[in-house]
């Protein structure tokens, strides 16, 4: 690594602003089941992950948002990365856990919890399917918020929480809930967006914590030079970026874009290739 890339703070967590993503290496594309169905047979074994992750950490990118719970290969190629840089990836855990109300439901939900931080998660924020149920409107509330809150703290995890739903935040602030950090959909297109995206812009502004944007390039819809440069300048300085690719070559390309973003110049890196390329293009 020749330059760590630049961090925030959430609690006392250092995190890169730029945080890896994982729906490009777990099978996730946003676009067709063909997609997903190549991305999983890439990433079938641990050497696969393995490779990415030492992409990342050789840029000073050294925390992976993901759902851990049953990835046993990426937890593996994790592990094999951490031994080969001698370095730690802090991993940010998105569960989905049973919010119902009852004995058997917080039973499950605290099982859940546990088996984070057993896969050594240090960040864990609620994943929004469960988090929405909660919900109140009416109220501005989400009820039995705090109850999973400290079950996460009782394991020893920061809490945040996934906000696909905007009011998540505004809610979570003005009631004052254990959440140190938010997960927020953010992008040019204002893809899966709930709202427009000035709406949203506007929200993270006023975020009481630091918040961890994901589908910068609205799962492949917009370039990485347009997608990562709207971000990064658009965002405030304690907020995070997640970011996904398919192999090591796209996470160098998504670093030197986003540090240009960053430093207010032209990234350096090869245009794109075209069968006949217009003069003005160099071709």
């Amino acid at each position: 690594m020749t330059n760590p890339f630049p961090r925030t703070q959430v609690e006392n967590i250092s995190l890169p602003r730029m945080l890896m993503g994982t729906n490009w290496m777990l099978g996730w594309s946003h676009t067709t089941p063909s997609a997903d169905h190549m991305i999983q047979r890439r990433f079938a074994e641990p050497g696969a992950f393995q490779a990415m992750v030492e992409a990342y950490l050789s840029c000073g990118v050294d925390a992976m948002m993901a759902p851990f719970g049953n990835q046993p290969a990426l937890l593996e190629g994790i592990k094999r990365a951490e031994d080969a840089a001698g370095r730690h990836v802090i991993k940010i855990d998105t569960p989905i856990i049973d919010v119902s109300d009852s004995a058997a439901g917080r039973a499950a939900a605290e099982a859940v919890i546990a088996r984070c931080a057993a896969n050594g998660s240090e960040i864990c924020l609620i994943h929004h399917s469960a988090a929405e149920m909660l919900v109140s409107k009416l109220k501005g509330t989400m009820d039995r918020l705090p109850d999973y809150l400290d079950m996460i703290r009782q394991h020893g995890m920061v809490p945040g929480l996934s906000a696909h739903m905007p009011e998540l935040i505004l809610y979570s602030d003005q009631n004052g809930y254990d959440v140190q950090t938010y997960i927020q959909i953010y992008n040019c297109m204002g893809f899966l967006m709930q709202v427009e995206v000035e709406g949203v812009r506007a929200i993270i502004e006023g975020a009481k914590k630091p918040v961890m944007t994901i589908k910068p390039m609205a799962a492949g819809r917009v370039s990485p030079y347009v997608g990562l440069t709207f971000s990064f300048a658009t965002l405030r300085p304690q907020d995070m970026v997640t970011v996904g690719a398919h192999t090591p070559e796209e996470v160098y390309e998504d670093v030197e874009i986003a540090l240009a973003a960053l430093e207010r110049r032209y990234p350096d890196m090869e245009r794109r290739n075209s069968p006949n390329k217009t003069a003005v293009l160099g071709g």
